[in-house]
């Protein structure tokens, strides 16, 4: 770790203070943009109705066209660094002949699904309302009505597994996000550190949350989550919440003037729009610290450049900048860790690692060297074990010289 008075250099931008002033001035005007958003997402529904319509009363199939959520639908974007969407789409009729083949109806009932769903954002916008997802899909989860009102058999959703990718649906459909549309996840993740913030018109002391940290809601849009003062020099995230735990009771966040947040694994949308906003707005640094396996460097490529199935997010989720600070496949020969503490790599393991070498977003020489030299090992490591050197091993020791010496990769 640099030391206390000195945080760690990077870019230009980089060394920008995180001015508090900033998040003041700011809060005003970011609340009214956000209600603009829901709003626009609401004409956006409303005039995908209208186009159905226009469709019926011209007798023609009425159709959707959902922007395609796939590998193939996706690039990465040289110059910005992230994962973009392309125009490609998959177009739901609601008389399907491909549904005939492919299981009487199949396209007919995404269709009717999708329209549900959209109805219920419509209406949660227009009431200044908002659900989890878990609560849409057992609103959703009603017997289908006939034609002459009465229920049929079949429901509108089975299972939340049907209801969520619809969710995503309507999102990349209307270009909004799920919390703009009134739709929410369970809360996940957790954060301290030098900071005053304004929650739901609540003002908290993010230095002052105990053992347990400031809950990280699924919600953080500006109208919800105001920045209002911060000493913070960067953003720390920790993939793992028992991790995170050691990280607060030695007071790292304290001692080197930084924000320490984690997402449970794989960090939720609420995470990482939080984390996007206090890089853009704060000018605060990101670093990443993960367990060294295919899936930790995965979760730092999502928090880096986005995700392939919410590509369309990556603009307002992704944080190019952010730093992979390890676990590294280098790390235990240079921290004097011993054999026993690795675990051998799965098949599973090894099959990720080929698809992560082959991402455009994992090309660079430094990564390559990465992956590779893992896979020569054969060998994974868990951020826990570095705890065999010492409980407070990786606050007091391994952080701190990593990012002293400026050991990460972007």
């Amino acid at each position: 770790m640099p030391p206390r008075k000195r945080p760690p250099t990077g870019s230009a931008s980089d060394r920008k203070p995180a001015d508090a002033r900033a998040g003041a001035r700011s809060a005003g005007k970011k609340p009214a943009a956000a209600a603009r958003n829901r709003l626009a997402a609401a004409e956006r529904i409303q005039a995908l109705a209208r186009r159905l319509v226009d469709l019926i009363e011209k007798q023609q199939d009425p159709y959707l066209d959902i922007p395609a959520r796939t590998l193939s639908n996706v690039r990465f974007n040289e110059k910005s660094r992230i994962i973009e969407l392309l125009d490609g789409t998959q177009r739901r009729y609601f008389f399907s002949l491909l549904g005939r083949r492919g299981g009487e109806g199949s396209q007919a009932r995404k269709f009717m699904q999708t329209l549900r769903v959209a109805e219920v954002c419509k209406r949660l916008i227009d009431h200044h309302d908002c659900t989890s997802i878990r609560d849409l899909f057992y609103h959703l989860k009603v017997p289908i009505r006939t034609a002459d009102g009465k229920p049929a058999r079949e429901l509108i959703f089975y299972d939340q597994s049907e209801s969520d990718p619809i969710v995503e649906d309507i999102e990349v459909t209307v270009n909004a996000l799920r919390e703009e549309l009134g739709v929410h996840a369970e809360t996940k993740g957790a954060m301290v550190g030098p900071m005053t913030i304004v929650d739901n018109g609540d003002t908290i002391n993010l230095a002052n949350m105990g053992s347990g940290g400031w809950a990280v809601p699924s919600i953080v849009e500006p109208d919800v989550i105001q920045f209002r003062q911060s000493s913070a020099k960067y953003v720390l995230l920790i993939e793992k919440g028992a991790v995170w735990q050691r990280f607060n009771k030695d007071r790292f966040w304290d001692e080197h003037q930084c924000l320490i947040i984690h997402g449970g694994g794989q960090p939720p949308r609420g995470v990482r729009r939080l984390i996007y906003r206090l890089h853009h707005e704060l000018n605060l640094p990101v670093y990443v610290l993960v367990d060294n396996d295919p899936w930790g460097y995965y979760i730092y490529s999502v928090v880096k450049q986005g995700s392939i199935n919410l590509a369309f997010e990556s603009t307002r989720m992704a944080v190019p900048a952010a730093r992979f600070v390890g676990l590294s496949s280098f790390d235990a020969e240079q921290f004097g860790l011993p054999a026993h503490v690795t675990m051998p790599l799965t098949d599973e393991d090894r099959r990720r690692a080929r698809e992560l070498r082959e991402y455009p977003w994992f090309a660079s020489r430094a990564w390559q060297r990465e992956i590779k030299h893992m896979e020569t090992l054969g060998v994974k490591l868990e951020l826990e074990a570095l705890s065999n050197k010492d409980f407070s091993f990786i606050t007091h020791e391994y952080l701190p010289r990593k990012l002293k010496e400026r050991r990460w990769l972007d």
